[in-house]
This record gives structure tokens, C-alpha cells and sequence, in this order.
């Protein structure tokens, strides 16, 4: 038990690269935190650490090390915290990455089933479209779509499978004709989409009989927001590429006409994923549960 005890101390040591935070964050002496380093360092015959006035780093011997204890700790962390799954109410914040239109149609309407019954959990949702590294930022979970998601991650599905549509304005179909394949786009005022995942342009994805073409047609327009694509469409600026599901509404009011419907496929949906090493925490298991696509 004493190799454990020194061994997290050196962990918070190591990771905080101080003696006074990691001390504060132990409720210890910066004082006796060092001289505990000192009797591993010892017993293992290592130096740990390298000590200056101003800094604290880990030697290479440290940081395999730290390699290898951290990702440990942090699992009986976690399988601590796990226990509070014995309280009638569980509680803590769950923090979650997520793209603009699955933050709309997924996260939103479950928030609506769960939260009433939870009051003691708080749910902290940043929209995101980069593939962002959750344990690096801190996020418990990411939604992104089937295949987006790291092999070395837990999935769990929360969406049925997707597809796009190719919409435009009516006034926007008076004055150019409308596409009949996709090589036509590059003729139309295309409302583009720029996400950080691709750097470039996001291209669109058109399939039909098994023949896939990638479209990236010229606009006067390129957004990151699904709602200013929509918004331009309705005000006919251009030609835009959407979630089905977000444009349905305007095609069935006859506000948006949708075009090249054959070349949309579908494909699999939103999965939220979070880090196979870690358990999760009784709130996010419960919001997991909550969400999880049962095909209905």
C-alpha cells in the first residue's frame, strides 16, 4: 500500500509538473509530498524527477512511469466514482462533444426525457465539428457519426441511419433549371460547408447503383452552421446539402424543393462514443441509456 500511496503522489507530481498543486490537490505539504518522491526514488533506485527552482519535469525513466500508472488510476478513479450508482439520484456533470445537427435531433429531445428526473446531474453539451480527442479536452463522450468513431472506442448507437437531400428554393428553381445529375451542381450557386475534420470544403457524397461521386460545386457562400445553410436556401441564394430529417419539413410545405433523391443514400447514423479504458460515470451511463437507439 505505501508503493501505491507514493506512486500517486509521483503521478500528481508529475502530471501537475508542481509540488505546491499536486500538494494542494492531495491535502499535503509541498514539503512532505517531496520527501515522499524522494523515498520512491529510493526504493527504485530512479530518478524520477528533475527539480529546478522553477519547474518540475519527469525524466525518461518518469515518464514511463507515468505511462503506465496514470491510465491505471484513473480507472480505479472511475470505478470509485462508479459507486455512487448506489444513490437513489446520481449526480455530477456530463460533458459532451457534438456536431450542430446531432446536438438538434438527438441530445435535444432526449435532455427533454432526462433531465426533469434527474435533477442533480448537469449536462454540458459543446458544439464541435472537429474529430476533437475527448480524453485530451476532458469530454466524457463525443457523438459522431458509425464510421467516424476510433476503433479503440465504446460505441453505442443513438440514431437510426441518415441520409442528405439536395434542396433549393422554388424562386431559386425559376431562374436556374433544376440538376438532373450531380455533375450538373457545378453549374448552380452551391452553398457550401466548411468543417475542420476535411480542412477543405466538405464535399457532397452522391451515390447511385453503386457509382460514388463527390461533388464540390462553386458558391458565393461556404457557413459552418446548419441553420445558416437552411436559412440561405429558403432565401434563395443557392443550392444546399443537408440532413434529410432538418429539411423535411420545408419540402413538405413546399418552401424547399429537393432534388437528385435517387443519388442520396443512406448511411449509418449518430453513435456516442467515449474511452473503452475508463467506466463510465453512473450519469453518463444513464443519459447512455437514455439515448441509445432501439429502432422505433
Amino acid at each position: 500500500m505505501e508503493n501505491l500511496n507514493d506512486l500517486a503522489a509521483f503521478a500528481a507530481v508529475a502530471r501537475e509538473r508542481s509540488f505546491t498543486r499536486a500538494a494542494a490537490k492531495l491535502g499535503v505539504s509541498p514539503s512532505a509530498l517531496s520527501q515522499t518522491i524522494r523515498n520512491l526514488e529510493e526504493r527504485l533506485g530512479l530518478r524520477l524527477l528533475t527539480r529546478t527552482t522553477r519547474s518540475v519535469a519527469s525524466t525518461e525513466a518518469g515518464e514511463r512511469l507515468l505511462r503506465t500508472v496514470a491510465p491505471r488510476f484513473e480507472e480505479i478513479e472511475a470505478e470509485l466514482a462508479a459507486l455512487s450508482e448506489l444513490r437513489d439520484k446520481p449526480a455530477g456533470t456530463v460533458r459532451i462533444t457534438a456536431g450542430e445537427h446531432a446536438a438538434i435531433s438527438v441530445l435535444q429531445p432526449a435532455l427533454r426525457r432526462f433531465l426533469p428526473d434527474y435533477p442533480d446531474i448537469q449536462v454540458e453539451i459543446i458544439i464541435d465539428y472537429g474529430l476533437t480527442d475527448i480524453v485530451a479536452e476532458g469530454y466524457d463522450a463525443g457523438v459522431r457519426m458509425g464510421e467516424q468513431v476510433a476503433k479503440d472506442m465504446i460505441a453505442v448507437r443513438i440514431g437510426p441511419d441518415m441520409r442528405m437531400a439536395v434542396v433549393a428554393s422554388p424562386d431559386y428553381f425559376e431562374r436556374y433549371p433544376a440538376p438532373q445529375i450531380p455533375q450538373d451542381l457545378t453549374a448552380h450557386k452551391c452553398i457550401n460547408v466548411r468543417l475542420p475534420t476535411y480542412g477543405g470544403l466538405f464535399p457532397w457524397d452522391l451515390e447511385k447503383d453503386r457509382r460514388e461521386v463527390k461533388v464540390r460545386g462553386e458558391g458565393q457562400l461556404v457557413f459552418n452552421s446548419l441553420s445558416m445553410r437552411l436559412s440561405s436556401a429558403l432565401d434563395g441564394l443557392g443550392v444546399a446539402y443537408m440532413p434529410e430529417d432538418h429539411a423535411m419539413p420545408y419540402i413538405a410545405d413546399g418552401t424547399l424543393i429537393r432534388v437528385l433523391e435517387d443519388w442520396c443514400p443512406s448511411f449509418p447514423g449518430y453513435h456516442l462514443y467515449y474511452p473503452s479504458r475508463r467506466q463510465r460515470s453512473p450519469a453518463l451511463a444513464l443519459f447512455a441509456d437514455i439515448l441509445r437507439y432501439r429502432g422505433d
